[in-house]
């Protein structure tokens, strides 16, 4: 993957974070976002499809999670929270993307952002994730 996409989901993570704390308008963070960062670094389209995709699709994100995960989607930190329903969306809605790249994409989105170990935890659920919603590609 570019490091431009790289760098669109690292912004993702971050809005999807901070709107899942502050119940903020995701327009209103994509405008700051946009603002404050170098847009010249990241894939603006990619950013604004994963920032405006997850919230769109929320329910059908967390129910599609919730059999993978081994306790309720909002009792899950909340970056490691952000990171698997980004990971999930790209898992369902972005075929394009091989599902062992969004893996790891979110991994390394937990391993700089989330707890010690919840890197593991991420690349547990979203691999289970995988099984289901990519059965041709994984096998």
């Amino acid at each position: 993957m570019s490091r431009k996409k790289s760098g669109a989901r690292q912004h993702a993570v971050q809005a999807i974070y901070q709107w899942q704390m502050t119940g903020q308008d995701v327009r209103e963070i994509r405008g700051q976002f946009l603002s404050e960062q170098d847009a010249g670094k990241f894939d603006v389209a990619y950013f604004d499809r994963l920032v405006q995709g997850v919230p769109s699709h929320l329910d059908e994100l967390d129910k599609g999670l919730g059999p993978c995960l081994d306790r309720s989607i909002e009792s899950v930190d909340p970056v490691e929270r952000a990171i698997l329903r980004l990971g999930a969306f790209e898992l369902i809605y972005h075929l394009e993307v091989p599902y062992k790249v969004v893996i790891n994409e979110a991994v390394e989105l937990a391993k700089v952002f989330g707890a010690e170990q919840g890197h593991r935890y991420v690349n547990g659920v979203l691999d289970r994730l995988a099984q289901t919603v990519r059965k041709t590609e994984t096998g």
